[in-house]
Formats: structure tokens, C-alpha cells, sequence
């Protein structure tokens, strides 16, 4: 079991307390590397839920001034920072990720609370100049609701703040259902933002499987918004589900992130930008590369360097000194890597870095190794859908507008990355990448300052940037004679 001062009690919170599951059934937590029971959380549910968007709902009636909503964005994200440490090993017991990568996010998420801090002045009257059609105009930008957030587990902290930090700003009631496999980061967080003065009932979490309450969610008729990031098959059926009530809905869905190296790129610096976007979390992120391509008068020499950083890579428990890429979160996450590496090498595919490992026997211990795969082809599972594990597959191009079009050709447009020393090609590229973000020679993801989200089937709307918080929002014009 965990030790924190932050996890007691274990629990959802619910209009202002802490609350078990009206069933008294909880779900047991796991460490994804050890199998350590860490935890068991209630199962929230259809009851649950409502109670927390009718509380969510009553905290509207008074609305939060924006000095108020300031204070306590600012006062999270302190409390963060503050207490990096206990949230980082809570997040690398639960999610496995090693434990630099986990302090990493909880500077992230932090960060996310004081941008929108920062852009509340947005939200100010503005005064239309002039009268037009003899009246004075103003617009106005409101609360949008209730919001409603779906997050998965792969950022168990970072994912929520990021919607967190924009409906608080907005001065939304919200409700927040983390994903099951990882909710213990979510429960350390309201400890902490119990402390920042928010009224009771603006935050709410509610603990338990995704069915029951991401239904509620979304057709209850005071929850006017849904943000959500997950998969695109997921984020389909909420989409079926929310479209009879008109709801505002913001998906970050799946992705198929090309990484392109042109003949005139420095590899060496493609090579490590790729290593580090690509091992990130093990490779379980919607924004890393999934699709390599390399120009075939580097491809040789690219895929040596690169082969050389993958072996380096060391596999283990995120909690130990040195690692770099810790479990996968389950077997099923373990089987579709492993399918995806079987496929290749069966359409011929080289494996030059990699071993094939053991099937384990829970869903604990899922190590997968670093593998590099070359002579990958676009019929391959590895190029077609999300592979989300530490994988690599490279193939090669030979003209500029053969790789665009190739990394255009998934039904995904979340990110994509270029290397190139010709900024000229690199604009090109961008101009032309069907992708919501566009890396280039750099494979950095999302920062709080700026709009991130997709195109195409990897979703609409954006976190980050104005835009993030203008999506809890409705603007209203009143006009006055």
C-alpha cells in the first residue's frame, strides 16, 4: 500500500467531501511494474455522478469572481510545485513511467494552472467601439456549465489539469472522471486543491468505471461540456452519446505521428529528438512518432546512430536509479506490441534492435524491450494504427512530396515531426502536414502557452493557449440603447 498523507482518505469528493461508493465496492490499484497493491478506491457511479453535477451545477448560482478564480489557480499551482515530490512517486507507482518523467509532469501540470491564471484578463468586458445601429455593444464571456472531463491514463495528472485549470479559470462547475487503472494522482490533487478556496461542490471526482459514469456525463442536461482525451473508437461513442442534448465537446483522440528525415538533416540531432519523443512513457503517448520515415541516402547511417541510443535504453521499475523506460500499463497494452512487432518481422520487416520477450502472466510486469524494426512498409500494423509502446519503425522516401503524402495517409492528424537545415522545405512541410501539431527539428509535444488539439479523426478543440480556456466558455454580446 502507499504511505501518503495525500491519499487519506482514498477516496472520490463529492460537493465539498470526501466520499466511498454509495455500493461500499471499490477497485483495487496496482503497480503496473511490481503488481504491489496500492490502493483500492471506491466504484462510483450512475449516483454518484449525479450527485456531483448537482452539486457542480449549484455552484454556479454564485458566480466566482475573476480576482477569486485567480488566487486559487494560482494557489494550485504552489501546492504542486510544493509537493513534487510525494505526487512523482505517486504517479510512477501508479503509471510505472520512470521517475524523472514524472516530476517533469507535475511541472507540467502546474504550469497549465498558472497560464490560465495569467489569461483571465481575456475574459474582461469588452466594449465594441462606436455605437452601431444607435446602441452601445459588449461582449461578454460566461461560464459555459457544468464540464464534464474524461481522462486516460497514460498522464494521470497532467491530462486533467490541462482541462482542469481552463474550466476553473472559466469559472465552470466540474466534474472529473480519471481512468481507473491510474486514479490515485487525481485523489492527491484534490487534497491539495481543497486548499485553494474554491467554493464547494466546483470540484468534484468521481472514482469508478467509465460506462456508467461517462453516460451520465453525457446526457445529463446541465453538464454543457465534455472534454475528453482518449481513443477515437471511445471518443465516437461519446460523441453518439452527447449529440440528442447539444452539448460543446472538446476530444483529444488517437494519433499516427509521422517523424520525416530529410538527406540534408542533422541525424545525430534527429536521432536523439526521436529517442526522446519516442520512449517518453514508454511510448504510450498520442503525440510520439509512430511512423519514421528516412531519406534512403541517409537511411543507413540514420538508422546506426540510431540503433546505438535505442540499445542504450535500460528497462525497469521507474522508481530505480537510471531507467528509462518502465512497464507497459497492462498485458493487453503488452499483446498489441507484441502483435505489432510479430506483423512486421512476418511482412519483412529487420528487427535491429529487440528481443522477442516472454507473455507475462498478469497484468503487471509487462516489460517490453526497446525495438528498432527496419524496412517498415505502410501495410504494416506499426504504420497503420497506434502502437503506443517502444517501438520504432523506420522506412525510407526519396522525394519530398512522396513522404507528405505518405504522412498524410492515416485517417489521425494529432502531431507530426520534419528535420530538415532548408526552413523553406520545413515551412513547406508544415503547410501541408495535416496535423494539429507540427514539430520541426524538434520532437518537443504541447506546452501550456500555446492552442494543442487535432485534425481529421484525432478530434476538435484545443487545450493550451486562449483557445483552451475560450472552450469552457459562451460569448454573449448585449446590446444596450
Amino acid at each position: 500500500m502507499i504511505e501518503s498523507p495525500l491519499l487519506t482518505p482514498c477516496m472520490g469528493y463529492v460537493a465539498g467531501k470526501w466520499q466511498a461508493a454509495k455500493s461500499g465496492s471499490t477497485v483495487p490499484v496496482h503497480n503496473p511494474a511490481t503488481g504491489e497493491h496500492l490502493a483500492d478506491v471506491p466504484d462510483m457511479g450512475k449516483g454518484e455522478t449525479l450527485e456531483a453535477i448537482g452539486a457542480a451545477a449549484s455552484s454556479l448560482e454564485t458566480p466566482l469572481p475573476r480576482a477569486d478564480r485567480r488566487r486559487a489557480l494560482e494557489a494550485i499551482a504552489a501546492q504542486l510545485i510544493e509537493h513534487r515530490e510525494p505526487l512523482a512517486r505517486i504517479i510512477t507507482q501508479e503509471h510505472g513511467k520512470p521517475l524523472a518523467e514524472a516530476r517533469a509532469e507535475v511541472e507540467y501540470s502546474s504550469a497549465f494552472y498558472s497560464h490560465f491564471a495569467g489569461q483571465l484578463d481575456r475574459l474582461g468586458r469588452q466594449e465594441l467601439d462606436g455605437r452601431i445601429r444607435g446602441c452601445r455593444w459588449t461582449i461578454h464571456h460566461r461560464p459555459a456549465g457544468v464540464a464534464g472531463l474524461i481522462t486516460p491514463w497514460n498522464f494521470p495528472l497532467a491530462m486533467f489539469s490541462k482541462k482542469l485549470s481552463a474550466a476553473v479559470a472559466a469559472g465552470c462547475g466540474v466534474v472529473v472522471r480519471p481512468a481507473s487503472l491510474t486514479p490515485l494522482s487525481a485523489i492527491a490533487f484534490w487534497r491539495l486543491a481543497e486548499r485553494a478556496g474554491l467554493p464547494p461542490g466546483m470540484l468534484n471526482l468521481v472514482l469508478g468505471r467509465s460506462g456508467p459514469i461517462g453516460e451520465v456525463l453525457c446526457e445529463h442536461p446541465a453538464v454543457r461540456v465534455i472534454s475528453f482525451t482518449g481513443s477515437t473508437d471511445t471518443g465516437q461513442i461519446l460523441l453518439r452519446q452527447t449529440s440528442p442534448h447539444i452539448k460543446r465537446v472538446a476530444m483529444e483522440l488517437g494519433g499516427n505521428a509521422p517523424f520525416i528525415v530529410f538527406d540534408d538533416a542533422d541525424l545525430t540531432a534527429a536521432a536523439d529528438a526521436l529517442v526522446a519523443n519516442k520512449f517518453r512513457c514508454g511510448g504510450q503517448t498520442c503525440v510520439c512518432a509512430n511512423r519514421v520515415y528516412v531519406h534512403k541516402d541517409v537511411g543507413p547511417r540514420f538508422n546506426e546512430i540510431l540503433a546505438e541510443r535505442v540499445a542504450a535504453l535500460k528497462v525497469g521499475n521507474g522508481l530505480d536509479d537510471g531507467v528509462h523506460v518502465g512497464p507497459l500499463i497492462n498485458r493487453f497494452a503488452f499483446d498489441k506490441v507484441a502483435e505489432h512487432v510479430r506483423d512486421a518481422l512476418a511482412r519483412g520487416a529487420d528487427r535491429v534492435v529487440g528481443y522477442d520477450p516472454p507473455r507475462p502472466e498478469h497484468d503487471w510486469g509487462c516489460f517490453y524491450p526497446p525495438t528498432l524494426l527496419g524496412g517498415a512498409r505502410p501495410d504494416m500494423l506499426v504504420f497503420q494504427q497506434e502502437t503506443f509502446g517502444p517501438v520504432v519503425a523506420v522506412a525510407t522516401f526519396e522525394s519530398e512530396d512522396e513522404v507528405l503524402r505518405l504522412a498524410n495517409d492515416t485517417r489521425y492528424g494529432l502531431a507530426a515531426y520534419v528535420f530538415t537545415r532548408d526552413p523553406a522545405r520545413g515551412g513547406r512541410c508544415a503547410e501541408r502536414l495535416s496535423f494539429g501539431h507540427v514539430g520541426i527539428n524538434t520532437g518537443t509535444g504541447p506546452a501550456p502557452e500555446a492552442p494543442f488539439g487535432g485534425m481529421k479523426q484525432s478530434g476538435f478543440g484545443r487545450e493550451g493557449g486562449v483557445e483552451g480556456l475560450l472552450e469552457f466558455c459562451e460569448p454573449q454580446t448585449v446590446v444596450e440603447a
